[in-house]
């Protein structure tokens, strides 16, 4: 049995931290829209009530923004858990470890689609989260950045504790996720410019692909006629 190629490697460890980068995400939007009443406040904006000196959420986005983020996120983590017990189970149970070219290509093509959301959804958790920071630093007095809101009183039943620290962690693990991404699309192709032999096979073939190379050397060169 042949040891397991590097690449293969490497990739499986790619898959597992895009799988935790995915369930940290979601983690994090769900968490600061449970906190804030349920509102998805990307690209929304809050008011500050004197009289209370509390701040509240005026605006917010429709929810299905925030299920969006957290949807492609937890796709991801669940193709790359897929792909990782796949491998595993090919390589210590099933000793048969098969890296076909027409894999190889739907791996890339899954790789393209992934890192097309996983940009759409970083640049949305970036500029609505921007918006938002702008609206508190303009109308929450005597703050100068977004995290100072934090520690504000927030009207019921918000609770902003956590909601800058939330949204930024999703949006940082979403590029991380996406720079990932990015390597497995490169080791992937470098895959596919490698040598047939690309495999681990637990049969007795003595060749790629099950065939004998040494079938033919045994063949006569002179056939003798036919009686």
């Amino acid at each position: 049995m042949m040891a397991v190629p590097w690449l293969l490697v490497t990739e499986l460890g790619l898959y597992a931290s895009c799988f935790v980068c995915g369930i940290v995400t979601a983690a994090s939007v769900t968490i600061s829209q449970g906190d804030l009443g349920g509102l998805c406040v990307l690209y929304g904006s809050v008011e500050y009530n004197v009289t209370t000196n509390s701040i509240a959420v005026s605006a917010s986005s429709p929810p299905s923004l925030c299920y969006f983020v957290s949807f492609v996120s937890m796709v991801v983590a669940v193709v790359c858990f897929s792909l990782s017990l796949y491998w595993l189970y090919s390589c210590c149970m099933d000793g048969d470890l098969r890296r076909q070219r027409v894999w190889l290509n739907l791996t890339l093509v899954v790789c393209a689609v992934f890192l097309f959301f996983l940009l759409v959804t970083g640049c949305v958790l970036k500029i609505g989260r921007d918006q938002l920071c702008h609206s508190v630093t303009h109308r929450v007095p005597n703050i100068t950045s977004c995290v100072e809101a934090q520690s504000k009183s927030w009207a019921s039943p918000y609770n902003g504790a956590t909601f800058y620290t939330g949204l930024h962690k999703a949006e940082t693990v979403v590029w991380v996720n996406f720079f990932f991404w990015m390597i497995i699309g490169v080791m992937v192709t470098l895959q596919r410019g490698q040598r047939p032999e690309f495999t681990m096979l637990g049969g007795s073939s003595g060749g790629p692909g099950g065939l004998d190379p040494s079938a033919g050397e045994t063949d006569p060169f002179l056939h003798r006629p036919a009686q």
